[in-house]
């Protein structure tokens, strides 16, 4: 099992409430960035380009803990920025865990074995680290632009898994991956022990530096049918069936893009993670004022004409699972069959 059953339960749970109650729109997980500054200056995030003062400023962590109260999604991603470099990340991981949240930090693990030395993390089945990782050797390394980065990693989350931590990787994918070495990747993180793998296509940041190597939508389709043609047994992924099936071209889905609302020291985030226009107050006004007719594939915004991104499109897989005895039929089978 590629999660814990309690974590799958609780999910579950929660959506089957949602779809009771005929809630249309609910988080699946809220996005955290408690702060932007990062030790890595990848040409494919635009999160490091904001001014100094932004990229000094810290999160309090009472506002953080208050953004989950507030938002009531089941888990929580910690971005940023590298959120081990965040002066309070124990104290917040430590108050979601007591809040009964499944959390996942995500990081480069540059840092990594220094923080499991200081002891400020304890294991939990509600905490993973989920660690940064686009490939084999060569290609993560020239992904986030710096050599060595690979190796470390990986002893990070080798020492990491030793302690009893949960560990699961996420990888972003752009138009120089190679089918052949992304499954030679996948070979390489279960040996390590990962729990399990998320998988994303690139989406364009207006802000990142690089603007040549993100996915378009036909793109993204034959390079994950070619990367997920025939997967092995045990290759374990940290997503639902139908948007690996998504991403194959297998299901059509509309954006999601309150299913994973973002916070940072700016407010709620309009409209999602990755789009920047605007934010606001509160959570429920995020809900209420945002036009989310604008958005998504159906909206005719350019913006969002090749975005696949898990951010948009996770929440969907997840909702359609429920919707529909189609939904969850595929979603059983997949899951039983091992291949998406």
């Amino acid at each position: 099992m590629s999660v814990p059953a309690s974590q799958m339960w609780t999910v579950a749970s929660y959506v089957l409430r949602q779809r009771l109650t005929r809630k249309k729109q609910y988080p699946l997980v809220l996005m955290l960035e408690p702060l932007f500054k990062c030790n890595l200056a990848c040409a494919g995030c635009g999160k490091i380009q904001y001014p100094a003062q932004v990229l000094k400023k810290n999160m309090l962590l009472e506002k953080a803990l208050a953004a989950m109260d507030e938002c009531g999604a089941p888990m929580i991603s910690i971005a940023g920025g590298e959120p081990l470099l965040y002066p309070q990340i124990g104290e917040l991981v430590e108050g979601l865990v007591e809040r009964r949240k499944y959390i996942y930090l995500c990081t480069n693990a540059l840092v990594l074995k220094e923080k499991l030395e200081q002891h400020i993390f304890k294991p939990s089945k509600y905490f993973s680290f989920s660690v940064h990782m686009d490939g084999i050797r060569e290609d993560h390394d020239e992904s986030v632009c710096r050599d060595g980065t690979y190796d470390i990693a990986t002893e990070a989350i080798r020492e990491a898994i030793k302690r009893g931590f949960r560990v699961t990787t996420n990888t972003t994918l752009f138009n120089t991956a190679q089918p052949l070495n992304v499954r030679e990747f996948f070979d390489e993180m279960m040996d390590l022990g990962v729990e399990a793998m998320m998988l994303s296509p690139g989406y364009s940041y207006a802000k990142a530096p690089d603007q040549q190597h993100f996915l378009h939508k036909g793109e993204t389709n034959k390079l994950f049918s070619e990367i997920l043609l025939n997967p092995k047994k045990n290759w374990k992924f940290n997503q639902s069936p139908l948007f690996l099936q998504f991403l194959m071209g297998k299901q059509d889905y509309e954006c999601t893009p309150w299913g994973m609302p973002l916070y940072n020291n700016f407010g709620w985030q309009r409209p999602c993670y990755l789009l920047q226009e605007g934010y606001a107050e509160t959570y429920k006004e995020l809900l209420e004022t945002t036009p989310w007719e604008q958005y998504g594939k159906k909206s005719g915004n350019p913006k969002c004409a090749d975005c696949m991104v898990h951010s948009g499109y996770e929440a969907t897989a997840v909702n359609a699972t429920f919707a529909s005895f189609k939904g969850f039929k595929d979603t059983v089978a997949a899951t039983i069959r091992g291949k998406p």
